[in-house]
């Protein structure tokens, strides 16, 4: 991992803790685009209907990514678009269970729409809470982040095949913003039904690039309307029959943005997902060692079994500002500060973050 560094020269500056807010550009992927942009610059329209013709390699690498058929996945700009665009089709008589203080991208669409809601806490039962409020009857959707974007709490996705066993009739939409390209993940076996995500945190692809993946068994829960010139690839014929992923697909898909979504998943498969998998393992366990042993963690990370790479640590303002002037770049959050770490982040930088940490706490 130390010799990826390299390819990242924001490492050089600073200490980045802040993957949960975004993801490095690397050089690799910056060479990419110049390339590109540079084929469109004197190619033009020719060099336009060629990278139109890569959009389905893009939805195979996506589907080969996460084991997910490609008419299984759709290509969107984020999260937040592919999701509202998703909940336009369901009917408003669907009741569904949301997490208290989730990211606002996923509970806001259910929220504006009026749909029936109830909530659970987040907290170290989650799982118990929730499968819990499943039993009690007349829940149809679960919908949640896969990591939480405050705090790192992560569900058990273990939990979630078997509430789908128990539970088929119930839906499960997933944010996986803050958890895509963190492990390896099998779509396909997973208990979750729909899952989206944005590129630009954890997949490291940059901004304007996201998808979804959405299981066959619950499209027919949907009534899309959404359409477009895109979702028919300009063949007009289809008008009347397009596939349930092209409604999320209504208008041109940028090649520069979608064709670094492909390189960013051809870049961690080249590392390797188990290897990026195994130093997150480190780090998050470090982190928890380092961070829990000054008393800046909530109970509710402390006392679940397994963690993501994302925490929140007791922190105001000053503190923030005293961390940002030692060159560490994080994010306010909630009621603390949020630092995260990525593959390309090192347990030096964790025990450096936590001397920082600890000498504010001496001078209280």
């Amino acid at each position: 991992m130390q010799n990826l560094r390299k390819k990242f020269p924001v490492l050089q500056q600073c200490i980045y803790a802040n993957t949960a807010a975004t993801g490095l550009l690397s050089e690799d992927l910056m060479e990419w685009r110049q390339g590109h942009d540079l084929d469109y610059l004197i190619g033009g329209s020719e060099v336009k209907m060629k990278n139109f013709e890569k959009i389905p390699d893009i939805r195979s690498t996506v589907g080969d990514f996460f084991h997910c058929h490609p008419d299984d996945v759709a290509l969107v700009p984020n999260f937040s678009m592919g999701l509202n665009i998703i909940l336009e089709g369901l009917p408003k008589n669907q009741k569904a269970l949301l997490l208290k203080e989730d990211y606002p991208s996923l509970n806001w669409p259910f929220e504006s729409r009026n749909f029936k809601r109830e909530y659970v806490e987040i907290d170290h039962r989650l799982e118990e809470r929730i499968y819990d409020k499943v039993a009690g009857g007349a829940i149809d959707v679960l919908a949640l982040s896969v990591v939480q974007w405050v705090n790192g709490i992560k569900i058990d996705l273990e939990f979630l095949k078997k509430l789908k066993k128990d539970f088929p009739n119930l839906m499960l939409i997933a944010d996986g913003t803050q958890f895509c390209g963190t492990e390896p993940f099998n779509f396909g076996n997973s208990g979750i039904d729909i899952l989206g995500s944005s590129g630009y945190k954890w997949l490291l692809a940059g901004f304007g690039n996201g998808f979804f993946l959405v299981k066959d068994e619950v499209k027919n829960r949907f009534d899309l309307k959404f359409t477009g010139y895109g979702s028919v690839a300009g063949d007009l014929s289809k008008r009347e029959n397009i596939p349930f992923c092209r409604h999320l697909e209504p208008g041109h898909l940028a090649s520069l943005n979608f064709g670094s979504l492909s390189f960013g998943l051809d870049f961690l498969n080249e590392i390797g997902v188990k290897h990026i998998q195994a130093q997150l393992s480190r780090l998050s366990k470090k982190s928890i060692e380092q961070f829990s042993a000054l008393g800046l963690l909530e109970e509710a990370v402390v006392q679940r079994k397994q963690h993501s790479t994302i925490f929140n640590v007791s922190g105001d303002k000053a503190l923030f500002h005293q961390l940002r002037d030692k060159e560490v770049v994080c994010s306010l959050r909630g009621k603390g500060i949020r630092l995260s770490f990525h593959f390309y982040n090192t347990e030096d930088e964790i025990e450096t973050i936590a001397k920082i940490l600890k000498a504010n706490s001496a001078k209280l």
